[in-house]
């Protein structure tokens, strides 16, 4: 890949580091009810099976809600929707923070949920917009360091606070942290209204359709388009079909406590924080096939390990390992989608975000079921290997130039 820098303005680095603030905050907010459950269910009186509502309905509404921002983002700009909504989400963690029953709590997710759906896609999208192609995918890295620390974030500030605090304050310390990034974000009216001078998109299509419908089937008949967001679906559900039955996994396998197999499997966002750090040199020197390939062979071998493993003390490595191959390729296809269709750029990244959560929903439901039958370490292993063959059909369509090029 190119590694020669462009210039970018001051304005628009802000907007970068403001942006990776706004995606820790939402992947925190996603996470943090994880550790929560039980607390919850002893606090309201209600089985597990129910308090698990704040995490399921919270998955439903952000898929949902990228058939609203999508073509919102591209026909008003993209910045300017997505600091509204990160204001909004602060609204929604204090209705969490102070909700007196169980259903009102469920209710304030929803809220949260409806706004956070914004902030990921419309930034990827946003910065599409802003920086040019040959060092997109650093930038994009960048913001993605925001999101993978977020992950950690959410599951240790929510077991932390829940045992100490309380988890209300957990929902307390997230609502400041979205109205300060809200703030900051709404800030800078450059970010939100200037004509964006170094990417190959406006900002706002003025012409762009407000039915997401209309702006999806444009993008859906680039061929392009339906292979890379095919590859979306597939790589959600092996990867976190994979990741949901992984705690289970070493519970029944190596006998070990829950609660430390889940921190165990924590340990694949901290692999995801790595490869962020240092995801420019690896783009400097490999291409983007070369980085698809090597990332779905390190992801595959590190769950043929984790599944197989004689001791706990394997995984350790192993998740950490894993996390750094899937988000070595899936930064990759974030860059990708980002060339789909630029007048239409929203729309892309809202359809890359909603079949990602789709393919997660799909993955938990059919790995679960497959370990039941045949053991969760070949299910562990089958998604190892499906996953290595998704990255070699990626590399050789990239090479072929069938998903980088850019759109007419």
């Amino acid at each position: 890949m190119n590694d020669t820098p462009a210039l970018i303005d001051k304005s628009t680095l802000q907007a970068i580091l403001h942006l990776s603030f706004a995606t820790f905050a939402s992947m925190t907010i996603q996470r943090l009810c994880d550790p929560m459950l039980p607390q919850l269910a002893l606090d309201f009186g209600v089985e597990r099976a129910f308090a698990a509502h704040v995490i399921s309905y919270f998955a439903v509404t952000y898929g949902l809600m990228q058939i609203v921002f999508g073509p919102l983002g591209d026909r008003y700009g993209k910045y300017r929707i997505l600091s509204m909504a990160t204001l909004g989400c602060s609204l929604g963690c204090f209705g969490c923070a102070l909700a007196p029953t169980l259903p009102l709590l469920i209710a304030c997710r929803v809220l949260t949920a409806t706004c956070t759906a914004a902030i990921i896609p419309l930034g990827l999208a946003w910065v599409g917009d802003t920086v040019p192609y040959a060092i997109r995918q650093a930038t994009l890295a960048r913001v993605g360091l925001g999101s993978t620390m977020g992950i950690v974030a959410g599951q240790l500030f929510g077991g932390l606070l829940t045992d100490t605090l309380g988890w209300r304050w957990a929902f307390a310390l997230v609502a400041i942290v979205f109205l300060l990034v809200g703030g900051v974000l709404w800030a800078n009216p450059n970010a939100r209204v200037k004509k964006l001078e170094h990417g190959d998109g406006q900002g706002v299509d003025p012409n762009a359709s407000s039915n997401f419908f209309n702006n999806a089937w444009k993008v859906l008949q680039l061929q392009k388009a339906r292979r890379l967001l095919s590859c979306v679906l597939l790589e959600g559900a092996i990867a976190f079909g994979a990741i949901a039955i992984s705690a289970t996994h070493l519970h029944d396998q190596q006998g070990i406590l829950v609660s430390w197999a889940g921190s165990l499997v924590a340990l694949f966002g901290l692999g995801g924080v790595i490869y962020m750090k240092f995801a420019k040199g690896f783009i400097q020197r490999l291409s983007e096939g070369q980085m698809i390939k090597l990332g779905a062979t390190i992801f595959a071998l590190a769950y043929a390990c984790i599944g197989f493993a004689p001791h706990w003390g394997f995984d350790i490595p192993a998740f950490i390992l894993a996390g750094f191959g899937f988000f070595m390729l899936h930064n990759t296809l974030q860059v990708l989608a980002t060339q789909l269709y630029p007048p239409l750029r929203g729309t892309c990244m809202a359809l890359f975000a909603a079949l990602l959560f789709g393919g997660q929903s799909l993955g938990v439901i059919f790995c679960a079921q497959l370990s039941a039958w045949v053991g969760s370490p070949w299910v562990l292993l089958f998604c190892g290997v499906s996953f290595a063959v998704l990255g070699l059909a990626l590399t050789k369509w990239v090479t072929q130039a069938s998903l980088a090029s850019p759109a007419p």
